[in-house]
This record gives C-alpha cells, structure tokens and sequence, in this order.
C-alpha cells in the first residue's frame, strides 16, 4: 500500500513540474509578447488582475488546506451540486493547495514582476523617469502581493467551507441542484 501511495506521489509531483514548466512558459510569452504591447493604463489594469489572482488562488489553496470534510457529507447526500468535489478537493488538499497556492500562485508572482519591469521600463522610456522607478514598482507589487495574501489567510480560515463550496460548485462536473 505505502508503494503505490509512493508512486502516486512521484506521478503527482513530476505532472505538477511539468505542468507548471508548460504553464510558466505560456504565461511569459504571453505576457512578454502580449503585454509590451500595451499602453502603460492597460498594463497596470493587467498587472492588477494577475497579482488578484494570485491572492484568489492562495485563498482558495488555504481554504482547501483548513477545511472540514465532514461539513460537506449533508450536502452530498442531499445531492447538491459540488458537495462530491468538495470532498475530493479536501480529501486531496496538498495536491489541490499545492496546484492554486504555488503553481497559480507562484506564476502569478512571476509575471506580476515581469510586467511591473516592463511597466517600469515604460515609464522611463515615455516620461524620462529615473530608472529606479524599477525598485520603487517592484517592492509596491511586491507588498501588495504578499499584504493581499496575509489578508486573505485569515478569511479563508474562518470561511473555509464557504470559499470550498463556492469554488467547487465552479470545477464541479455534476449535473445536480
């Protein structure tokens, strides 16, 4: 049994780096190719929204982690929808918080500082700003990254079941209530 516990784990964990490599990939062209195109309004909107996803997923990654299983068995036999994968999601927390919390999470915070340097970039180029507007940039994105993940701790903390079920009801496959 702990064999094929032990082999599971090694599928998981090469899947996950090769996902991740696919996933980083995809995201730094799109980002390198796609946001160096954009106007600097445009790009801070972009950079805004993926620091917020990279909270979301680490919410969502720590909800999972923290919640209670038996909270979704009434649910399930009730039949409403995403009461079975909120129980598959908590039964497979490390792999579900370690997908959202460091592969999402991880990437976000990757990209957020490769679009903040070509934010940067642009505005030294267009306004003749001094170059360490790149630190400055840098270290907002930076504290806003990890303030919004320290906030968002706490809430999923205390509103795990809620945040499992809502995200569950989202991934959930079954055609139930």
């Amino acid at each position: 049994m702990k064999e094929k516990s032990k082999n599971n784990n090694n599928t998981w964990v090469i899947g996950i780096a090769i996902t991740t490599f696919i996933l980083s990939l995809l995201f730094s062209f799109i980002s390198n190719t796609v946001i160096s195109q954009l106007n600097i309004i445009v790009g801070v909107i972009v950079l805004i929204l993926v620091i917020l996803a990279g909270v979301i997923f680490d919410l969502i990654g720590v909800a999972v982690t923290v919640g209670n299983e038996e909270d979704f068995h009434a649910q399930a036999s009730k039949k409403i929808k995403g009461a079975k994968t909120s129980i598959k999601m908590i039964r497979n927390s490390d792999k579900v918080s370690n997908f959202c919390a460091d592969v999402i999470g991880d990437i976000c915070g990757v990209l957020s500082g490769a679009i903040s340097a070509m934010i940067a970039l642009k505005l030294t180029e267009s306004f003749g700003m001094n170059s360490s507007i790149q630190f400055v940039f840098s270290a907002i994105v930076a504290s806003a990254t990890v303030g919004g993940k320290a906030i968002t701790k706490g809430i999923a903390k205390t509103n795990s079941t809620k945040i499992v079920t809502f995200v569950s009801k989202i991934v959930s496959f079954e055609d139930k209530k």
